[in-house]
């Protein structure tokens, strides 16, 4: 049968298993991504694995998340990354050097590898043509020592684009909100969408890597373009030209299912609160009142992305940000900020009222710049989750940055078509790459690196330890929660909680504040508990504090309609245990306080069940449980999570 891209790339990576969708697959990984808000914890847990050095192609360790200094909790992070970065084989990128996504595109994607990053949105690295996956950060730190990532095989979309988007008016971030708006924050579980037609060609590669990245807001695997004349000569700006590689689909290549978008018809989309797949046409939200304006993050940052809002301010004379708006704007690297200063963009920015901020994630993940209270945000973001910005009862609204252009001088969501004539941009100068190489540090010597000392300050604990599974599980359930729990609710953004990240005891006590503020009271009085959801329970983020915390606070297991797919698998790697429900109804007849108890479960997975059942106190009819578990993770389960598995010698993994 033709290949598509995605399954050649993965065939040439399999290291156990067949391509068949849904089935357990483990794929040998080239490159992977660490940034400083799960580094550190996965590093500490690579740690535990007792390997001299990483075992992957490339490694890098980022720091862009926790980058405000109100104390020491930050600084030590950073300076103990640093140092474990040095020690054990991972290039290291300063603070302010850029986003880690938009840095990995520049200098180090390359066509036709794979990469595992700890951070969802690690799927921008597919805008050239990698399958780039994100996870957790114990998965990825397994990965480091040198086993492949086990996945259940994804099914691969085919996204057709015809024709042309109607610049500078129509952008690519509409493009996927398109998809959000059709498929949901859901639909794109275990999926890769491989894009295609005509309509690719006329992509820039930061206008691919919006599309890409924010393939993890569909729920999806990755994203991947294929490699083209476009994609060489990003690679050649950046000095890369020899890690260009021609990888493409077989003619007649085919496709587990297929999306038709005709660019031609496409108008600008806005996601309104509070899911990035709220997605309506500008015309639904016209004259909404906005009281900030937010441009950048991992997407949305590159040249022209900020050089469309300034040539709109200095339109007409030159044009100020509304005096009711607060704006900000964001390059995604040191590499874009030089251009922007270099070519008067910065100034057109700045003397129309614009903050600059440096290149960081900053107010995306709620560090800084959260919105007032009972006010809109507008932003070029990729998430707008509840409470994500970083004010508890927020607005945001997600949009491309020609609405966010047209919108910051009005103070209301403006249809950037009304503009009238495009003003004209002032021309990209010639990139710098050289600016961020001086900023991301190798590491040291093998030679040297033992004798490397690693500094953990008084904020540092080591990662949660591992207990074998018992007979069975018997708790009370610590909360029912609804569809779309985000990992942020588990593990909240925001500088207080993120400061916390290398602190599992102390990030713990956020769990659920907003959602529940009695959960963590009730787990305490009873020592263990069960979490009952709806669906797509933990979607967003990889962080897997969203599955530490609830491990530390005594969470035994999640029972829930279904789950998203990173989570789903933190929790199964924490050693916490992942369960669905067989009859979805059976949701309904959880309550907070009940004794549920999974009294076979042990010798259930032992023998390899599909299903668990669960008894109710005080209940004549049991409750059906289901679950997906390949037979490694039935084998991580039983031993009380995947480091547990592995220092017990039972890794069936194929190992370089």
């Amino acid at each position: 049968m033709p290949d598509n891209l995605t399954r050649r790339i993965l065939q040439e990576h399999l290291a156990d298993g067949s391509l068949k969708p849904g089935h357990p697959i483990s794929v040998r990984v080239d490159q992977a991504l660490l940034q400083d808000a799960t580094g550190t914890m996965a590093l500490m847990q690579f740690e535990e694995l007792g390997e001299a050095r990483v075992r992957v192609e490339r490694a890098v360790q980022y720091v862009d998340h926790n980058v405000v200094q109100l104390d020491y909790k930050n600084p030590d992070d950073h300076r103990m990354l640093q140092a474990l970065a040095r020690k054990y084989g991972l290039h290291f990128s300063r603070p302010g050097n850029g986003i880690s996504h938009y840095i990995h595109m520049e200098r180090f994607g390359k066509p036709g590898q794979t990469m595992l990053g700890a951070d969802s949105h690690t799927t921008q690295a597919g805008c050239l043509g990698m399958i780039a996956i994100g996870a957790g950060g114990l998965d990825v730190a397994v990965v480091l020592g040198g086993h492949p990532y086990e996945i259940a095989c994804p099914e691969v979309v085919e996204v057709w684009l015809d024709g042309k988007l109607t610049r500078p008016w129509v952008q690519a971030k509409d493009i996927i909100l398109e998809l959000l708006r059709r498929l949901t924050a859901s639909g794109g579980k275990n999926k890769v969408l491989e894009f295609t037609g005509p309509g690719t060609a006329d992509l820039s590669i930061p206008e691919r890597a919006t599309i890409a990245n924010m393939i993890a807001d569909l729920g999806g695997t990755a994203g991947v373009f294929a490699p083209d004349e476009t994609t060489r000569q990003w690679l050649d700006r950046q000095g890369r030209s020899g890690d260009f590689v021609e990888v493409g689909r077989d003619d007649g290549a085919e496709y587990d299912e297929r999306i038709e978008i005709d660019l031609d018809s496409l108008g600008p989309l806005v996601a309104k609160p509070h899911n990035p797949d709220n997605v309506v046409p500008v015309e639904e939200v016209l004259g909404t009142e906005i009281a900030q304006v937010c441009i950048g993050s991992s997407v949305n940052s590159g040249y022209h992305d900020l050089a469309l809002p300034g040539a709109v301010l200095a339109d007409r004379g030159g044009q100020i940000v509304h005096p009711s708006v607060a704006a900000t704007a964001t390059p995604g690297s040191r590499q874009i900020l030089a251009a922007i200063a270099e070519s008067g963009v910065y100034r057109q920015l700045s003397d129309g009222g614009v903050r600059m901020l440096e290149p960081v994630c900053g107010p995306c993940v709620g560090m800084g710049q959260a919105p007032p209270s009972d006010s809109n945000s507008l932003r070029t973001f990729n998430r707008n989750f509840p409470g994500r910005s970083g004010t508890p009862e927020d607005s945001v609204f997600l949009c491309s940055p020609a609405v966010a252009a047209v919108s910051l001088l009005s103070g209301s969501i403006e249809d950037p078509r009304s503009y009238g004539e495009p003003p004209e941009l002032l021309p990209m100068p010639e990139l710098r790459p050289y600016v961020e190489d001086v900023h991301i540090f190798a590491p040291a010597p093998a030679e040297e690196a033992s004798a490397i000392e690693i500094p953990r300050g008084p904020n540092i604990r080591r990662p949660p330890e591992h207990t074998p599974l018992g007979d069975s599980l018997e708790a009370r359930v610590a909360t029912v929660q609804p569809d779309d729990i985000s990992t942020g609710d588990l593990a909240p953004d925001g500088v207080e909680v993120m400061a916390y990240r290398s602190n599992v005891p102390a990030i713990a006590e956020f769990t659920l504040r907003h959602r529940d503020p009695e959960f963590r009271k009730r787990l305490k009085e009873w020592g263990s508990g069960f979490i009952v959801a709806g669906d797509n329970y933990g979607q967003g983020s990889s962080r897997e504090h969203a599955a530490l915390a609830p491990l530390h606070l005594g969470v035994k297991a999640v029972i829930a309609k279904s789950f998203a797919r990173i989570h789903r698998r933190n929790l199964i790697g924490q050693g916490i245990v992942a369960l669905a429900f067989s009859d979805g109804s059976d949701y309904d007849r959880a309550e907070v306080g009940q004794q549920w108890s999974l009294l076979k479960l042990r010798q259930e997975l032992e023998r390899g069940a599909d299903t668990i059942t669960a008894r109710i106190e005080g209940s004549d009819e049991d409750v059906t449980l289901t679950h997906d578990f390949s037979d490694n993770e039935r084998d991580i389960l039983l031993a009380g999570g995947l480091l547990s598995y592995l220092r017990n010698g039972s890794d069936r993994h194929f190992r370089e």
